[in-house]
């Protein structure tokens, strides 16, 4: 197999169960959070993030083509009444007429007469240019009726929708009974207005039940628009466009007016909305702008209604388009991308300070597209995506972490304590493609195999107590093992005074370099091995014990490795003619021990660490349960270490050769009888 197809292999045994891991999460994320966005669950949280977006829009200057008179505190207290009388409210109009407004627009009940100046009131109710109110209640009990003997194309209803949190977001059109439609306060104006400049009120070329007014074609809303769920979507509303926070249109103070302290160019063309500002009147009404409000959180009803007509007004010129909304469908899409991302994110940034920034980043980008989304009218749902990144990322950390913490187990279940830190570390960071199903899948790699074991041991634990024979054989495998995982080994396996140690697993290599190298850490390894006998051999001396002797063996070659055994048990299994050849190696030629640790190695092991050591050549051997003959050499030491300086802790560095054997050639030639004899 090739390297690339080797990475591939890799990359596919990592990629796969990620995909598939975070497919199921996202869609499980979304479902669940379309879900709960379908029973209203995140509605207070979106029209939370709604008004936020609302505070940040860019505010236009108050309309030119209204005027406010408001019925201030100051107002009240010259008139000595909570209300107008009739007559002032009267001489107010007749000013205000004879200054040639548009409109005149009265938000103020007047089925009752608030004396004295009924008459008078009830003359100036006629003009055409004023639209007077009523209010429709919840119940016909609740109903406010209009002042009498004004016609109904002139009144229109100031109720006004407000959400369950109190705050209005909605822009009330009509209004219907069985028998009857109502128009709203500021619609009637609206109309009125606009019909001067040739625009009047028609169907929608797509839709006969929809309004289109001038260029803005009103859409109502919906159970589900935007970031509503289960909207009371009685009559026909649209979402409120507020103009500005405060000052929506010029205002006066009634006083101002019935003083003639008004110049003619604030009324003249003008539509005059008069209503009560005074917070003594309780007709106020919070609104997206309150939570930001310190001193007045709420707002007059007036400039409601002088909100609502600016809309409808700036929409029908094109000024400010409506808002709009994406369809059901769309943002359960929405929502699963943000949980697809959210997910796909989790499972690739395994830093977590990184994965924070990144986090915030992301919900950074998710609420910087939407509001540029809302400054052109088009508001996109925040808060369930937002969610459903969140909730994908911790579902995935949660899985991933589990999945660590069983693959942990796995590795160490497999592997045990017998690897040095560094192979641990490569071993962790590559789990994913390692581990498959719980288990180590084979595969074929070259790696190096050293096996050991110590001469005549028979013989010492004839000698020793069974109790004694166990501390002393602990003693020594555990220097033998220290070696083993500072040479970058993993122990397969013990057998008794022996081991099994395998360098160059189980991570694939990928390169020749790769392959030398664990040739290299393996021979270098039996050496330390050697230094740390005669090290114990010297602390054995003192209690009366004999210099112990061991021999290794070690070959280089193919083997396959992964998972041995059933679910109950299951252990790290190299297999492979290279480690038969090893153990064979090992155990070659008993009788010829030349020093206190003798250590043979192959051809096939030489040539990957030609020019790095001293060795012997025992020339062409047949090892027992072999059909082929092999090359035998003997390590002496490093290359160039002087003779008398055998336990010199650090080795020279040195480059592979062709030529290491052939230096040894009379040695060979000294040595080839006693071979021969053997």
């Amino acid at each position: 197999m090739s390297q690339l197809a080797k990475l591939w292999e890799q990359q596919k045994a990592q990629i796969i169960p990620g995909l598939r891991a975070i497919g199921i999460t996202s869609l499980a994320v979304a479902g669940l959070v379309i879900g709960v966005k379908q029973v209203g669950g995140w509605q207070p949280l979106e029209l939370r993030i709604y008004d936020w977006m609302v505070r940040q829009r860019p505010e236009a200057p108050p309309d030119p083509r209204i005027l406010i008179v408001g019925i201030t505190e100051s107002d009240i207290r010259d008139l000595g009444r909570v209300t107008p009388s009739d007559a002032d409210l009267a001489e107010a109009i007749a000013i205000l007429e004879a200054k040639n407004p548009r409109l005149i627009g009265l938000d103020m009940h007047r089925d009752v007469p608030q004396a004295p100046g009924r008459d008078a009131l009830l003359q100036v109710l006629r003009s055409p240019r004023l639209i007077t109110i009523t209010n429709l209640g919840e119940t016909e009990l609740d109903r406010i009726p209009p002042p009498p003997n004004v016609s109904p194309e002139r009144v229109g209803f100031n109720d006004v929708p407000v959400d369950q949190d109190g705050i209005v977001r909605r822009n009330l059109l009509f209004a219907s009974t069985e028998t009857e439609t109502f128009y709203s306060f500021a619609l009637r104006l609206a109309i009125a207005y606009l019909e001067e400049d040739g625009i009047s009120p028609q169907p929608s070329p797509d839709a006969e039940d929809v309004l289109q007014l001038g260029q803005a074609v009103f859409h109502p809303l919906t159970l589900h628009s935007g970031g509503y769920e289960r909207l009371d979507d009685r009559g026909y509303q649209i979402l409120l466009d507020y103009r500005t926070r405060r000052q929506v249109a010029h205002t006066v103070s009634l006083h101002d007016v019935l003083t003639d302290q008004v110049p003619d160019s604030l009324i003249r063309d003008r539509i005059v909305l008069i209503g009560t500002t005074a917070p003594s009147s309780k007709d106020l009404f919070f609104t997206p702008f309150s939570p930001a409000e310190v001193e007045v959180a709420r707002r007059p009803g007036v400039e409601i209604h002088a909100q609502m007509l600016s809309q409808f007004l700036s929409a029908a010129m094109g000024d400010r388009p409506l808002f709009t909304f994406w369809s059901n469908t769309q943002e359960w899409l929405w929502i699963f991308v943000w949980a697809l991302t959210g997910g796909t994110l989790a499972w690739l940034v395994r830093n977590p300070i990184f994965l924070g920034v990144t986090g915030a980043g992301l919900l950074g980008t998710l609420v910087g597209f939407s509001l540029t989304m809302f400054n052109t009218a088009h508001w996109v749902i925040v808060g369930a995506p937002a969610i459903a990144t969140f909730l994908s990322m911790g579902t995935v950390i949660t899985y991933r972490a589990q999945q660590a913490q069983q693959q942990q187990k796995m590795v160490m279940k497999l592997l045990g304590q017998n690897t040095s830190p560094e192979i641990a570390n490569a071993l962790w960071q590559s789990r994913d493609h390692l581990l498959e199903s719980g288990k180590l899948p084979g595969q074929r790699l070259v790696a190096t195999m050293l096996f050991t074991d110590i001469k005549g041991f028979s013989r010492i634990s004839e000698k020793m107590p069974p109790e004694e024979l166990l501390l002393w054989l602990n003693e020594y495998l555990a220097a033998m093992t220290e070696e083993i995982q500072q040479h970058q080994g993993i122990i397969n396996k013990f057998t008794g005074d022996g081991l099994l140690a395998v360098f160059g697993v189980p991570m694939p290599r990928l390169e020749a370099r790769e392959v030398d190298q664990d040739a290299h850490h393996a021979v270098s390894c039996a050496l330390a091995m050697r230094r740390r006998l005669q090290e114990l051999n010297k602390g054995w001396k003192t209690i009366g014990l004999h210099d112990v002797q061991m021999r290794v063996g070690i070959f280089t070659g193919p083997v396959v490795v992964g998972s041995l055994g059933g679910r109950d048990r299951m252990e790290y299994g190299v297999i492979g003619n290279s480690v038969n050849s090893a153990s064979r190696l090992e155990s070659c030629m008993k009788d010829r021990q030349v020093d206190s640790c003798r250590i043979l190695i192959a051809q096939e092991t030489l040539q990957h660490i030609q020019n790095d050591f001293e060795v012997e050549s025992w020339g062409l051997m047949e090892l027992r349960g072999k059909d082929q003959h092999i090359h035998v050499y003997r390590v002496i030491d490093y290359l160039g270490m002087p003779k008398d300086v055998p336990d010199s802790p650090t080795p020279p560095n040195g480059t592979a050769s062709s030529d290491a054997h052939q230096a040894l050639e009379p040695e060979e030639d000294r040595r080839s009888e006693a071979i021969a004899d053997a």
